[in-house]
């Protein structure tokens, strides 16, 4: 098997803004132990729609590249969302005896996950082709 460097440099490029742009938030609006965590589930939905968006308009709109799709799609947007900190959220809720809330955190996370995806496709497919 052959590896891409440039591939390579395309994912690590896009993963190190994304990380930051994690951590940056994170810090400036760090999560309580018991309480919605606001800015991972935030971030989750972000991403999910940026990757939809970019996944999407990579492969509907615009030329095929090489390094569009690591760099946006798996850098960025695969370090901006992270399913571990949304998993050691769920086991702080539930270490806080609050069921309900690591419930519906995992249930409304998910779900907006998935509505921020279809509603970036549709964007990408009801704007109008540019000539």
């Amino acid at each position: 098997m052959r590896v891409d460097r440039r591939e390579l440099a395309a994912i690590f490029a896009g993963g190190f803004v994304g990380t930051v742009a994690r951590a940056e938030l994170a810090q400036a609006f760090p999560p309580s132990g018991g309480e919605w965590p606001w800015s991972t589930f935030s971030v989750n939905v972000a991403g999910a729609f940026l990757l939809g968006y970019v996944t999407t308009r990579l492969q509907e709109r615009l030329p095929l590249s090489a390094y569009r799709r690591p760099l946006l799609g798996t850098g960025l947007c695969g370090a901006l969302t992270t399913f571990s900190t949304m998993q050691l959220e769920l086991l702080r809720m539930l270490d806080a005896d609050r069921v309900g809330l690591a419930a519906s955190y995992a249930l409304v996370s998910v779900v907006s996950g998935f509505l921020a995806v279809a509603t970036a496709t549709n964007v990408v497919r009801r704007a109008k082709m540019s000539r």
